[in-house]
This record gives C-alpha cells, sequence and structure tokens, in this order.
C-alpha cells in the first residue's frame, strides 16, 4: 500500500498527470461588462433563440488576445450621449484587463447578428472579421491601424443569405477549398423566416417558440475569394447550393486525408452535412456515407455546435456536436483512411449529456496532458423550464480526456464554472499567456464569462503560429504532428471555427504532459509542402514561417 501511495504521488506531481481542471471567472475584474440581448418581449420570435457567438482574435497583433462579441439587440450606450451599438470589441490591455474599442474599431454593426469567423481573408498580416446575422451581414476589413472597414458590399457579399433572398445566417467559417492561398468563406445559413408570416406555438395562455419543423430549411453558401478584395458565389457550381438544412454550427476538417479540407455543419433536427472537397472547387454531401449525417439510433439530433478534431491522437480529425435535452452530445470517431465514422459517443462516456442543451462547445486541452478535453457552453431554451420541471438557465461543463474515454469534472472546476445561465457561444485562447487554454462565454441576459484556466499542476505546453507564404497567410487548414521524447505522437489542426456561431485563436497548442520538448515536429501545409522541425522546447509560442525553398 505504501509503494501504490508512492506512485501516486509521485504521478500527482508530474505535470499533466491528474491535474484537477479548474476555472475562475475573471470577467469583472478584466473589465468585461458585455450583457448578449435578444430583443425577446414576449413575442416569442424564433431568432430570438439564436444569438451570440463570440471570437477570440489578435486584432493588432500585439501578442494578446481580443474579444469580439456578436449581439442579438441594442445593448447599453457605450459612453453616455453616445448610439447604442450592438456588437462589442473589447482590447486586451496584456495586464489582466480589456477595454471597449468598439466606437475606435468601428465594428458596433447594425441589425442583428448571430455569428463571427475571425481570419485574415486578404493575407495583409491583420485579422479581419464576419459577422452573420438576420436580414444583413457583415465583412469588416481591418485597416491594420486599429480600426475596420465595412466592405461588405465592395467585395460582393450583400447577397450573403438564403436563396430567397432574405438573409438568416447563424455561423461561418474561413478556410481555404483550392488551397491556392486564399481564403474562401463558407456561410451556415439556418431556415425560412418572416416575423410578419411566424404563427404562434403553443396554447394563448402559455405561448412558447416553434420547433424547427415549422420552418422550411435552405441552402449554405461558398463564396471564393478572388484576390483583389472580393468574392465569388460559388455555391450553385459547387454543389454546396444543391443540398438543403437547417445549418448552425460549422467546422472543417479533412477527414479523409487527401489534402483537402472538408466541411462539416451541424443541422438542427434534421441530418447534419459532411461535404466532402472534391478538388477544383467542388464539393460532395457524403454525410450518410461516412455516418455522421445521424447519430445510431436513426434520429437526427439539434445539432448546434462543433468541432472537428483528433480527440484520440490517431491522426485522424473526429467530429463532436452539442444538441438538444434527450439527445445525447454526439462523437463521431473518425476510423481513418476515409473508412467513415463510427458514433462513439456511448463509449466516449457522453451518455451522461443527455439532461444538457448544448451549444458552444470546443476540443481544447486544458490540463495539457496530450489529450484534448471537451467543454459545453449550455443552456435549455427560456420557457422550457416548465416542461422539464428543472430550470431552464444551466451551468457550462467540462470534461476530462483521459485518453481512452471522457470522465466530467464539472464538479471539480470551480464554483464559477457552476453558475447557470442562458450560455450561447464559447471561444477559446490563452488570454493571459500563461500557457493554459481559457475560455470567454456569453450568456442571453447575463454578463459574458471570461473563465481563466488556473489549472495547478498542469503539463507543460507548445504552440505553433503560422506564416503562410504559398499557404494562405494564417496557415489554416495546417496539419501539425508533435512527437513528445516516448515517441507518442500528438495532432492537431490549424483552424478557427469552432463550436457555435463563434471563432477561436488561431495559434496550433499542444499539451505536453511531462515532456520539457518534442523531438519533431512535422507541419503539413494547405500549399502541399511538407515542413519538418526538430528538438523544440517546451512552454513556448513558436513562430513558424511556411519554408517554401525548393527541396
Amino acid at each position: 500500500m505504501k509503494k501504490l501511495a508512492l506512485v501516486a504521488a509521485v504521478l500527482a506531481a508530474t505535470p499533466g498527470v491528474f491535474a484537477q481542471i479548474r476555472f475562475e471567472n475573471r470577467s469583472a475584474r478584466a473589465g468585461i461588462h458585455f450583457v448578449l440581448s435578444n430583443g425577446a418581449a414576449g413575442d416569442f420570435h424564433q431568432i430570438e433563440l439564436m444569438p451570440g457567438g463570440v471570437a477570440a482574435l489578435d486584432y493588432n497583433n500585439d501578442g494578446c488576445i481580443d474579444v469580439f462579441f456578436t449581439n442579438g439587440a441594442t445593448s447599453p450606450t457605450l459612453t453616455k450621449n453616445a448610439p447604442s451599438y450592438l456588437n462589442r470589441l473589447y482590447r486586451n490591455n496584456c495586464n489582466g484587463t480589456f477595454t471597449d474599442v468598439t466606437l475606435q474599431a468601428g465594428v458596433g454593426g447594425a441589425g442583428y447578428s448571430m455569428g463571427v469567423a475571425a481570419a485574415d481573408y486578404d493575407n495583409d498580416g491583420f485579422t479581419d472579421l464576419f459577422v452573420a446575422g438576420v436580414d444583413r451581414n457583415i465583412l469588416y476589413h481591418n485597416r491594420g491601424n486599429g480600426t475596420f472597414e465595412d466592405v461588405t458590399a465592395a467585395a460582393g457579399l450583400t447577397g450573403v443569405g438564403s436563396d430567397e433572398r432574405k438573409p438568416w445566417s447563424v455561423s461561418a467559417g474561413w478556410f481555404d477549398a483550392d488551397n491556392d492561398g486564399k481564403l474562401d468563406l463558407f456561410v451556415a445559413n439556418y431556415v425560412q423566416w418572416d416575423a410578419a408570416k411566424e404563427r404562434p406555438c403553443g396554447p394563448a395562455h402559455a405561448r412558447l417558440y416553434c420547433h424547427p419543423d415549422n420552418y422550411a430549411p435552405v441552402a449554405n453558401q461558398i463564396f471564393r475569394n478572388n484576390g483583389d478584395g472580393t468574392f465569388t458565389d460559388m455555391s450553385a457550381s459547387s454543389g454546396i447550393g444543391g443540398v438543403r438544412g437547417k445549418g448552425m454550427g460549422v467546422a472543417f476538417g479533412d477527414f479523409d486525408g487527401d489534402g483537402r479540407m472538408d466541411i462539416f455543419v451541424a443541422n438542427d433536427s434534421v441530418p447534419n452535412f459532411l461535404f466532402h472537397n472534391l478538388g477544383g472547387f467542388r464539393f460532395q454531401d457524403v454525410a450518410y456515407e461516412a455516418g455522421v449525417a445521424l447519430p445510431e439510433a436513426g434520429r437526427a439530433i439539434a445539432g448546434m455546435g462543433t468541432d472537428f478534431r483528433d480527440f484520440d491522437n490517431d491522426g485522424w480529425p473526429d467530429i463532436i456536436v452539442t444538441g438538444m435535452v434527450n439527445d445525447a452530445f454526439q462523437l463521431f470517431r473518425n476510423l481513418g483512411k476515409g473508412n467513415g465514422f463510427e458514433d462513439y459517443s456511448a463509449r466516449a462516456g457522453l451518455a451522461l449529456t443527455r439532461p444538457f442543451t448544448g451549444w458552444g462547445v470546443g476540443l481544447v486541452d486544458f490540463d495539457n496532458d496530450g489529450f484534448k478535453d471537451l467543454f459545453f457552453a449550455n443552456s435549455h431554451f427560456p420557457e422550457l423550464g416548465r416542461f422539464l420541471g428543472s430550470p431552464a438557465p444551466l451551468p457550462n461543463r467540462v470534461f476530462r480526456n483521459n485518453g481512452s474515454r471522457f470522465v466530467d469534472v464539472s464538479g471539480d472546476a470551480g464554483a464559477d464554472l457552476s453558475r447557470a445561465a442562458f450560455y450561447r457561444g464559447a471561444a477559446f485562447a490563452d488570454f493571459d499567456n500563461d500557457g493554459r487554454v481559457d475560455v470567454v462565454v456569453s450568456a442571453i441576459g447575463a454578463e459574458a464569462v471570461l473563465l481563466r484556466n488556473v489549472t495547478a499542476n498542469a503539463g507543460h505546453h507548445l504552440g505553433f503560429r503560422l506564416r503562410g507564404v504559398k499557404s494562405n497567410r494564417d496557415g489554416i487548414g495546417a496539419s501539425i504532428r508533435v512527437t513528445v521524447p516516448d515517441g507518442r505522437g500528438l495532432f492537431n489542426t490549424v483552424t478557427t471555427s469552432v463550436g457555435y456561431a463563434s471563432s477561436s485563436d488561431r495559434i496550433a497548442r499542444f499539451g505536453l504532459g511531462a515532456a520539457t520538448s518534442a523531438t519533431e515536429v512535422e507541419i503539413r501545409w494547405p500549399g502541399g509542402g511538407i515542413q519538418t522541425l526538430h528538438n523544440i522546447r517546451a512552454d513556448q509560442i513558436m513562430d513558424v514561417r511556411e519554408d517554401v525553398r525548393p527541396k
């Protein structure tokens, strides 16, 4: 027994082993006081359920990650006598505090916003923003001087939305569809909706929000980046526009290893889409063939948030999808080599998620042990509590990846994680540059939470900030394998499209556990090149420029 106790003590002292994931809400101390408003006034309009996304980005290139919030309706004025602004941008001051710079930056926007996608679409070295919403979507070009310009019309993106030209876009994402070094835009559209034609649901004395079955599906859209600041709608010719769904979350990954990024769309109460990239800007929905259209039980869930990453370190990206209460969140494990996916939810321990309604989600290694954990931003729909017999606001949850399955460790992750609210979007980044990934989460009718990762005894870490030359400047779509001294391989993909209507930091991060270095790092660039680094010390963010020299 003494020997076992000694072994346990040694393991507990080893970074990344048995570390208890913990978070503290630092929003108030940091000066983030954003309240997500959905404009609800008792009329039960369907759009009131869906805001709002969050972006984590370094808009001014100072090395500290900033936060952008979308908003569904007018929030309080930013300053005395100032006009009301909808969306908010908070600059990270690099000292644990943030400053609201919405007015100066010019990104307040107008309309009813839902989601946000952040990336450098014009390769000028500054992160731009695409904001998805109801009746209007906005492309903000980052001028590089701390301000943004609305270039939606000039870019040819005023027609974004459903083919009925009544746009309701929930999510969007940037990726290089044809590997030409320019980021293209995918927009997930939800349903046909018109407030004037929206019929009431539920009895007159107890109105509630309608089921998605009451609304017609619409097609998603894809826009090719022309490289001159404009985009061409390729939805019809690409095949994307040939199928209709009720799109919510979107994520990208090369599921079959052919070097082209594929698209997963989480659909609400209808089968999901997996758009296989055939090359030549052509896509085919292979969700049924690949086994991700429906869970194993054969019934579509109310898919909301999604992430497309390798949870088991076998080199093949897997897919996580959040859903409604009684759905259970879905984990589709990639079988590799184009052989599709299997429903791995129950075996992974996710049957425990049946009581939750999940929105934002991320596969993130919070304790730096080498395995990506799961974070869920949760809440039931308003008014649903009276049918469930339990409160509609819910706490967020974190499930630790122990290498073979996920374990709910929320109860020991700190009181701030357990506070219930109507949570929605979540974005992931290391906001204080301490090597542990933090989370920022929006909440309808309550202040957003900035959950600082305070996990003690976390493992060593390594991050990569890529600089594409032949590839797109952000390196989005690059796959990275890190080999640690014991021979294990760790995998991640460069992307900003994570969760529900949200966008996360583009740095690809790895937990190394007790390893103090990586023996080898292999980067497969979206431009086709393979770059190998050796003997990289841990606990740093490494800037890597794409090597395009002839081999």
